[in-house]
């Protein structure tokens, strides 16, 4: 049996670190682009040198031709400039959306046949620019946000209460940015929920309130954490493996229950917008998105969010994209 051909745009931080783990995983053959020239070449060489050590056959290679990427049964898109400290996700539209521009334009001519999961922020426009261009059904145009998100959430819970991460199950909805909505009420250790571990622990509710506002918004200002540390880039390890995540869901035709920023045809009250939502993958990209309800404080976090990507994609718009 052949291996499935997966395509990286952008051979940046993101797009080397995804290469090693796809090549690890053995999920497929890699194909790298890059508009520098020699970068992709130079980043895919190096990893493929390491084939013997790390035990893969798939081969790992970088082009400066998009005419390589044909074929592809999955393309991921890390295309775009890194945020800087001070930038947030919104600075980035205009720059961003030339390249997602011409990226999804090439997708569209090589690979039409492909699952395609973006990376490049400012997120949910640049996903929402990507089908536009490209004309793909929605369900096989996904943004990576929620599973990173969710992860942050439940990697501080873990750190929290000291328990594995492994047994830490945490959801966050809404835009990829600062509007953000983790869901406190469902977060879990195995079942037993983190707001009552947490009041057992300090022994007073509101105490126990107020950490677990901390690490809410914590979780929301993740990224620029990480930014205004590094001073010289953007997070890549922690965005590189939630979208490894959703690939082996999309690849592996696993029917993970993730979140994903989906199309959405009236779930949760929006129609015609891409938003974090809880999402099904599988074989054919975004199989159901799986909606739950929403109390009075959630409703309205979660439109608050949503208002932020509708603007943004207006901004978009009014940008002439």
């Amino acid at each position: 049996m052949s291996r499935k051909k997966i395509s990286l745009i952008g051979g940046g931080q993101i797009g080397g670190v995804l290469a090693q783990l796809i090549a690890l995983k053995q999920l497929g053959d890699v194909v790298m682009f890059d508009v520098v020239e020699n970068l992709p070449q130079g980043k895919t060489l190096d990893i493929a040198e390491a084939a013997r050590v790390n035990g893969f056959d798939s081969k790992v290679t970088g082009t400066n031709s998009y005419k390589d990427i044909s074929g592809s049964d999955l393309v991921i898109v890390t295309a775009g400039l890194p945020r800087k400290p001070g930038m947030s996700r919104d600075d980035l539209l205009t720059t961003n959306a030339k390249i997602m521009k011409s990226v999804a334009e090439a997708v569209k001519e090589y690979a039409p046949n492909s699952i395609a999961i973006i990376i490049s922020n400012p997120l949910d426009a640049m996903v929402t620019l990507f089908k536009n261009v490209t004309g793909f059904p929605a369900n096989r145009v996904v943004g990576q946000a929620g599973v990173l998100d969710s992860s942050r959430f439940a990697t501080f819970i873990a750190w929290e209460l000291g328990v594995s991460v492994k047994d830490v199950n945490a959801l966050v909805l809404g835009g990829h940015g600062d509007t953000m909505v983790p869901i406190v009420r469902y977060a879990n250790v195995n079942g037993i929920p983190v707001m009552e571990l947490l009041e057992r622990k300090y022994k007073d509710k509101t105490k126990a309130a107020e950490v677990m506002k901390a690490m809410v918004e914590r979780t929301k200002m993740a990224g620029g954490e990480v930014v205004n540390l590094l001073k010289t880039g953007s997070a890549f390890y922690s965005p590189a493996a939630s979208a490894i995540q959703m690939a082996e869901a999309i690849l592996h035709d696993e029917k993970r229950l993730i979140s994903a920023c989906a199309y959405l045809n009236g779930e949760f009250g929006v129609t015609g917008y891409y938003v974090g939502v809880p999402a099904i993958l599988g074989e054919n990209g975004v199989e159901k998105v799986v909606e739950f309800s929403l109390d009075k404080e959630e409703q309205a976090l979660m439109d608050n969010s949503v208002n932020a990507v509708k603007k943004l994609v207006e901004d978009m718009g009014r940008l002439g994209f």
